[in-house]
């Protein structure tokens, strides 16, 4: 197959306040809420979120009390996204909870006994992606596309655009040359905002905004620019459009560069593989390029329920790499203890309150915090990498 040279890629974001994100957040806020009462909780929640309704439905297990404190911290969270509006207010959505004890079979299956290890929690294959695109080692078009929405949000809470509302969309083209990001095609936003504003007006707010995101000469004269093309976004979040649990996973991942496993992150603990797995490959993925030893690098890996080790561990390094993948294939899953479900979430210490803040603006491409989270952008494997080419 011919390598193509010159191509338009696209990767959309979508701000926080979009619908099926204020599902993501609280979805993941009920997955905080039991980690932080218990380190070891178990939690798979499914939220929806419609015009001044929110519903929540799933399976726990952990401490008493937990479920009952549930409402007043996903108010706030509402709250905090910035949603006090006619159609979906925090402080009058109607609260709906369903959430129930897991399932015994489940259980059975995922828990560490005398006899075995702590199994995967669900089936599945699970891929992680780093490109040199960037300096987050993301995918250029996915990145930019969250940043644009990331200042406008920053702006919106500050108050310097307090005529900006929070459910957004944003979607950038690039033109790639040689397999790199030279110039912007187009770009694309859709803000809700407040009543009386035209688009040219929102234009004008966004522009300078948006200007900034991108790399000395990326925009030139010929870059299209669609701002609010449907002409007026007042009714907008879950008064507009019904959000549910798990709908944007691409956002969340690489923008459609690389696979995913079809599995959501949001809403469940880091027993099921879903999210811990996807969180060890792009760990993995992003020490091998941070290490130099490939431009592009995407991991797979495969499990079965109730099984602790993997089934399958697979690396492409998309053909220009100062590495052989099969040596890969067998240091990379003994750095992390044989990438079971048990040694990804020690090594990466995920037994904590840390994913609420996962949910807008991508999984991946973010800084580390000093209280653990987004510990799997950490590029603490390098040295150990570069030790084996």
């Amino acid at each position: 197959m011919t390598k193509r040279s010159h191509y338009l890629f696209t990767s959309e974001s979508v701000s926080e306040g979009h619908p099926d994100k204020v599902a993501d957040r609280i979805s993941d806020e009920v997955v905080d809420a039991f980690l932080a009462a218990d380190p070891y909780a178990r939690v798979a929640c499914e939220t929806m979120v419609t015009t001044n309704r929110i519903i929540l439905a799933g399976e726990v297990r952990g401490p008493d009390g937990v479920i009952e404190s549930l409402e007043e911290r996903i108010r706030g969270a509402v709250k905090a996204i910035g949603y006090e509006q006619a159609g979906f207010d925090w402080r009058n959505a109607h609260y709906e909870c369903y959430l129930h004890a897991q399932s015994a079979d489940i259980a059975m299956g995922v828990d560490a006994s005398s006899n075995k290890d702590e199994g995967a929690g669900d089936q599945g294959i699970m891929f992680g992606y780093a490109t040199n695109e960037t300096p987050e080692l993301m995918p250029a078009t996915l990145q930019y596309s969250h940043n644009i929405l990331h200042r406008l949000a920053d702006a919106r809470h500050s108050g310097e655009q307090p005529d900006l509302e929070p459910d957004a969309k944003s979607q950038v083209t690039l033109e790639y040359e040689n397999g790199k990001p030279v110039r912007a095609a187009s770009i694309v936003l859709s803000t809700q905002h407040r009543e009386g504003l035209t688009p040219a007006d929102v234009s004008e707010i966004v522009r300078p905004y948006i200007l900034k995101v991108f790399p000395d000469g990326f925009i030139t004269d010929e870059t299209e620019w669609h701002v609010n093309p449907t002409g007026n976004f007042v009714i907008g979040g879950p008064d507009g459009d019904c959000g549910l649990t798990g709908r944007k996973i691409i956002v969340d991942t690489y923008g459609g560069a690389a696979p995913h496993g079809g599995g959501a992150f949001s809403g469940k603990d880091p027993t099921k593989v879903d999210r811990s797995g996807a969180y060890a490959c792009r760990y993995l993925a992003k020490n091998v390029v941070a290490a130099g030893l490939a431009e592009k690098c995407t991991i797979q890996i495969g499990y079965a329920i109730g099984v602790a080790h993997p089934l399958s561990f697979y690396v492409d390094l998309h053909g220009k790499a100062e590495i052989d993948p099969a040596k890969l294939e067998k240091a990379l899953p003994e750095m992390i203890g044989g990438a079971t479900p048990r040694a990804i979430r020690e090594h990466l210490k995920l037994n904590r309150p840390i994913y609420a803040r996962t949910t807008a603006y991508g999984h991946f491409g973010r800084t580390p915090d000093a209280d653990g989270g987004f510990s799997w952008e950490k590029t603490d494997l390098v040295d150990a990498l570069r030790g084996l080419a």
